[in-house]
């Protein structure tokens, strides 16, 4: 396997380079001294600050791209094998890795290599993290699959030798990777166009914990069914923690929550509190995500007081409970929630903020994840007051023709629940504007682009 080394710079093409991932990492890989080309099908703001830096793209994919001076190709998921770039790559015998592969390479060359992984919360957990190390001046790499203020994007180029990003377990992208340090925040079922079921997706985690070296780190939450599944027969340090569970290594003692819902608590750190933590994030769950933050940075030496103030200042990343205006009185918040977990821990957070009747307007995403938790989605979006349906983005998927928003519309006619469903974005728009009042809380929720019905109300 080709080895990426930091002191060995090399020629890398990348296909597909405009991605937000894979420019983040080209652009990194162009600051340690390698040679970046790349292609990509159309230009735009990103392939432009790319050539800012230096970087060659060609625009349109040939075989034509794949020079004899290139060392390695790296494409992403989306690429097919029929791709010329990449034909041309294996006629040519040079060597060739996905984007994962790549990450893990990456990796490889930072002392402290942090993986966040989890069914849910690894975008923000990430985003917290990077602010704590930040608060440290620590001066990492963050790599994040949002768009983080505090870093103006989703990658950070630091010089020291932290390394911070997050672990999708879909595809077992994840069992490419390389940390010295990782995190599992929760395992649940989903991408079961993918995982057989339940214990095919804990087999994966288990997997994934099991990549860490003998010196390395396993941040464990021990709210998960079984936890000592995934420590079993590890050969590193193993910390745990836990929601008002003082058996963990880390806890939240005496939960409250601020007259805007952000979270407050007492640190239990094993056994004993030592501190009182205040967030500027709403819900249980981010009360959860901080407590990985701290067994992280506490078992790195960090200062509490510097702790405490990283996490105070993190106001959370883009499409996670935004704030995005407010029209008329009601107040407009977006967040990405696809899963019926998400979606039951960002409600029961949003009946904390300050609100009259709770809206919320639900992309269903893919059709084999509306399938598979048609019944619990019901469920979790039943603690909206009212909901309004849109069509389910297919993403990847073609659309089987046996499941629709109109199921789901059904189930939660069954639950007794107020819900509305219109199949285009310009009806559901005019209808909130109808019968949305002064005080709603409105929440456009979903991975698809529901978030552009927020946007377009708050553009009227």
């Amino acid at each position: 396997m080709y080895k990426i080394d930091f002191n060995n710079p090399i020629h890398i093409h990348f296909i597909g380079i405009g991605g937000i991932s894979m420019s983040g990492f080209a652009e990194l890989l162009h600051t340690k001294g390698f040679t970046i080309t790349g292609s990509d099908s159309k230009e735009s703001q990103i392939t432009k600050h790319l050539e800012s830096l230096g970087i060659n793209i060609l625009y349109g994919q040939r075989a034509s791209n794949i020079t004899s001076d290139i060392d390695l190709v790296v494409y992403t998921a989306a690429i097919r094998e029929d791709n010329e770039e990449y034909q041309a790559a294996l006629n040519n015998n040079i060597p060739t890795m996905d984007r994962a592969l790549m990450v893990g390479q990456v990796m490889s060359n930072y002392k402290n290599s942090i993986a966040i992984s989890g069914t849910h919360g690894k975008t923000t957990t990430t985003s917290m993290l990077s602010h704590v190390f930040l608060e440290a001046e620590l001066d990492p790499t963050i790599s994040v699959g949002g768009i983080l203020k505090a870093i103006d994007g989703n990658i950070r180029i630091g010089n020291s030798d932290n390394f911070i990003t997050e672990a999708c377990e879909y595809t077992n992208s994840f069992l490419k990777f390389n940390p010295k340090i990782s995190v599992i925040l929760n395992v649940e079922a989903d991408h079961l166009d993918f995982f057989k079921d339940i214990n095919d997706i804990r087999n994966s985690f288990k997997a994934f914990a099991q990549r860490l070296p003998e010196d390395g780190l396993l941040i464990l939450n021990s709210e998960i069914n079984d936890y000592d599944f995934f420590a079993k027969d590890l050969d590193c340090k193993v910390v745990t923690y836990g929601i008002n569970n003082p058996d963990s290594n880390y806890s939240a003692l005496n939960i409250g929550y601020d007259e805007l819902g952000h979270g407050y608590y007492d640190l239990s750190e094993n056994g004993k509190i030592v501190d009182h933590i205040h967030l500027s994030l709403v819900g249980l769950h981010n009360i959860s995500n901080s407590l990985s933050v701290i067994a992280i940075a506490r078992e790195l030496k960090i200062p509490l007081e510097v702790i405490k103030n990283g996490l105070l200042a993190f106001k959370g990343t883009d499409r996670r409970f935004q704030y995005k205006g407010i029209i008329g009185g009601v107040k407009i918040i977006d967040d990405y929630a696809h899963h019926p977990t998400e979606i039951e821990a960002t409600l029961k957070a949003a009946e904390k903020y300050p609100h009259r009747e709770l809206w919320c307007v639900f992309q269903p995403h893919t059709y084999t994840r509306t399938k598979a938790f048609l019944k619990e989605f019901a469920k979790a979006l039943s603690l909206a007051d009212k909901i309004v349906l849109a069509d389910i983005y297919a993403a990847r998927e073609p659309d089987p023709g046996d499941i629709s928003s109109k199921d789901l519309l059904r189930e939660l006619e069954n639950l007794g629940k107020e819900v509305y469903y219109f199949p285009c974005f310009d009806e559901i728009e005019n209808f909130l504007l109808l019968n949305c009042t002064n005080g709603d809380l409105l929440i456009t929720m979903g991975a698809g682009d529901i978030v552009t019905i927020g946007e377009a109300l708050l553009g009227k």
